[in-house]
């Protein structure tokens, strides 16, 4: 997929503010401070799209971004921590639940996973409530220019090694870095494949 345009369209604090659209969405989320801001402007290739931030926490709303006039690129709020009331943070999951299980045309969620961290009890928990709703995921382990090829391998191992106690199958897997640009084109290929079978389905 080439990228010809990516636009921001809004913030939405809840799921009813979102944009009124039947074209395919694909979500981004993590834990906070996870690189999703990052990942997202190396995808899109517009280096201010999504702000990034050294603060856990940044992105708060709901945000909708317009590629190639075809697709939604949503940035979802992160889980984990971040420096804010619990009431807030408590309002961040509920919207993001909400989005996550009553949008129809969710395509995809892309889950950004640490590459450096062991598996961790947040990233696991989300994935499991993903799997027990039926909502379909891939696993993207961010900033892996950070690591050896064997210490990659080895954090990625791990992880199944803990996801595979409890799941059947893995999701869909992409090693990425916004820094080499590693797994671009595997990601936009994905959701160009995952927009193809949308299309036919609908």
């Amino acid at each position: 997929m080439i990228i010809h345009s990516a636009t921001f369209v809004k913030s939405s604090p809840t799921l009813k503010e979102c944009p009124s659209t039947t074209k395919p969405e694909f979500g981004f989320i993590g834990r906070s401070n996870v690189g999703k801001s990052s990942l997202i402007n190396m995808l899109t290739g517009w280096s201010k799209l999504a702000k990034t931030s050294v603060k856990p926490g940044k992105t708060r709303t709901i945000n909708h971004f317009y590629v190639n006039e075809e697709w939604y690129l949503v940035d979802l709020p992160g889980y984990g921590y971040a420096k804010v009331p619990v009431s807030e943070r408590e309002k961040w999951v509920r919207e993001t639940e909400n989005y996550i299980l009553k949008r129809e045309n969710l395509v995809c969620l892309f889950v950004l996973l640490d590459s450096r961290l062991n598996p961790q009890k947040s990233d696991l928990s989300f994935m499991e409530f993903l799997g027990n709703n039926q909502i379909p995921f891939t696993r993207v382990f961010t900033k892996s220019d950070k690591l050896s090829k064997s210490a990659l391998e080895k954090s990625i191992l791990d992880y199944d090694t803990e996801m595979l106690k409890k799941w059947e199958f893995l999701p869909p897997t992409f090693i990425s870095s916004a820094v080499n640009g590693n797994g671009r084109d595997e990601i936009l290929n994905y959701i160009e494949e995952s927009i193809n079978n949308f299309s036919n389905e609908t």
